[in-house]
């Protein structure tokens, strides 16, 4: 649970007809987590069917004592479809500082989004983000699921830490959610005392 007031969400939504080469929907998050406050941010998966086009962005400002964990996972495409266009940006600010400024854009008519050393035909990605004090900036690189064909992922530290960050690509949402589970357990096995999770 999370003190009153420890924790503020701020969000908009701005739909267009879909018409083709027009602007895009955009979906704008913004979150403020207070000192000594933990937030659990897991929203749904997002989909991008085809003949979509969203514009994303999620920011998150974190006092220096404050505590998060952040999952983001996207869908490219229902059932064997192709994508629509998906632009996300995460942004992440902790007392002030830049933690973590990721952009990644899939679908036509993003150059190489598909392309075998990007994705190689998985059509499910995602985010793990754990920050906090007590996370494990000096942990070292763990591959999740290395040689599979059933997805892969890697967990890692921040260099602006204390943050670990996991980013996985996999065939389906279920096994998406599987490596960042797993990178989550790995994450907590190497942390004492933090109860971010």
């Amino acid at each position: 649970m999370l003190p009153d007031g420890a924790a503020s969400y701020h969000g908009r939504r701005h739909t267009r007809p879909a018409r083709p080469h027009h602007a895009p929907a955009t979906y704008d998050v913004r979150l403020s987590v207070a000192e000594h406050a933990i937030l659990r941010w897991l929203p749904q998966p997002l989909i991008s069917a085809a003949g979509s086009n969203l514009r994303q962005t999620c920011t998150v400002e974190l006092n220096a004592t404050a505590r998060l964990v952040l999952r983001e996972e996207q869908l490219l495409g229902r059932g064997g479809e192709e994508p629509g266009h998906l632009v996300s940006r995460i942004l992440v600010r902790r007392a002030g500082r830049t933690l973590l400024d990721q952009h990644t854009a899939y679908g036509s008519p993003e150059p190489g989004w598909d392309d075998p050393a990007v994705l190689r035909g998985n059509r499910a990605v995602g985010q793990l983000l754990l920050v906090g004090p007590g996370v494990d900036a000096c942990l070292d690189p763990v591959l999740l699921r290395e040689g599979s064909k059933d997805g892969c992922g890697l967990l890692a530290p921040l260099a602006e830490g204390p943050a670990l960050l996991a980013t996985a690509v996999a065939p389906t949402s279920s096994v998406l959610r599987e490596l960042l589970d797993q990178a989550h357990a790995h994450a907590l096995g190497r942390q004492r005392g933090w109860s971010g999770a």
